[in-house]
């Protein structure tokens, strides 16, 4: 059964990356810059309905970590979780083994209890190989514990580097010829991915305008995904009370989604893990480093987002790279 969880974004410094305030950015320059560099939802908190006027003071997210069977477990997800957690299999092993040495000690307490008492000459010797033999069947139950809690901690791990590794496959539309999976941007943007019917998108398109500038200084690139099929149609308008210029606008908003029924396969899917309507939209941010870091019904909380994430360039860029925010 799916478990939700409710964390608070922890959010640290960005990496080393820093954008030229020259370059207009067009859609050209931006495919060449995402193809020459080498740089994952499953998660809703909320179930209350979107609603554009919702004050976002703090991102609450959720995580839903559902054991994916072995079979579908890819060995990249599998190496990436001995690489995260190297000591996992060591504390398994040693727990295995005071098991085992716990377990045969009760059954040699056990026989030489049974043999205090049937003889009358030995009745001395019972409390004190009852005594062993509690200590016995409560080690046994203690490591039964760790163990158990280690291995479901090891399950939910896969499962959630495997469902971040199928994210990761999918692609985006630069522009008409450039076509990258999803997995090229890390290290280079913070993608935020928005999917709901034609209204939510260009709400969520009007909602983020005063904060372009605090986005893309913040490596925050969105990722429309129109669920009804109506691509909406996004006007991009001179602000001169937030000094929004159009090529900002048009940069922060100019990724697409490709293959639309793998991403919508996707997206049912941890809809359907995390128990919310598949007629719901919802969000997805992802940190640099490409991991899910937060998600929710709704809008995109802009004013959170430019709140808390730090900008990509500056004194601490490159110290702390990908460390964005807790991990879900």
């Amino acid at each position: 059964m799916a478990s939700a969880v409710a964390a608070l974004f922890n959010i640290a410094r960005p990496p080393n990356i820093t954008p030229t305030h020259n370059n207009k950015f067009h859609n050209s320059k931006i495919c060449t810059q995402i193809l020459n560099q080498k740089s994952k939802f499953l998660l809703f908190p909320s179930t209350n309905p979107p609603n554009p006027k919702l004050a976002f003071s703090t991102i609450t997210c959720s995580a839903t970590d559902k054991p994916t069977s072995s079979s579908e477990i890819s060995s990249t997800a599998r190496i990436r979780s001995e690489v995260l957690t190297p000591f996992r299999s060591v504390r398994m092993f040693f727990y295995i083994a005071f098991m085992a040495s716990a377990g045969l000690g009760g059954l040699i307490a056990t026989t030489q209890l049974i043999g205090a008492l049937t003889n009358p000459s030995r009745a001395a010797e019972v409390t004190e190989i009852s005594k062993g033999l509690a200590i016995d069947l409560g080690a046994v139950l203690v490591f039964a514990f760790l163990y158990s809690r280690e291995n479901n901690a090891k399950n939910l791990q896969l499962a959630r580097l495997s469902r971040e590794e199928s994210l990761s496959n999918l692609k985006l539309r630069v522009d008409e010829k450039r076509v990258i999976p999803l997995s090229s941007l890390r290290g280079i943007a913070r993608l935020v991915i928005c999917a709901g019917p034609e209204s939510y998108l260009t709400e969520s398109f009007r909602l983020s305008q005063p904060f372009t500038e605090g986005l893309l200084e913040r490596g925050v690139l969105i990722v429309p995904f129109c669920s009804d099929g109506n691509v909406p149609s996004f006007e991009f308008e001179e602000s001169n009370e937030n000094e929004v210029t159009i090529p900002n606008r048009k940069r922060l908003w100019q990724l697409r989604t490709f293959d639309v029924s793998a991403w919508s396969e996707w997206l049912d899917e941890q809809k359907k893990m995390a128990n919310v309507s598949p007629d719901s939209p919802v969000y997805l941010s992802l940190r640099l480093d490409g991991r899910v870091r937060g998600s929710g019904v709704g809008y995109p909380p802009w004013n959170a987002f430019v709140a808390q994430l730090p900008p990509v360039k500056g004194l601490w860029s490159g110290l702390l790279d990908g460390m964005d925010g807790r991990v879900l």
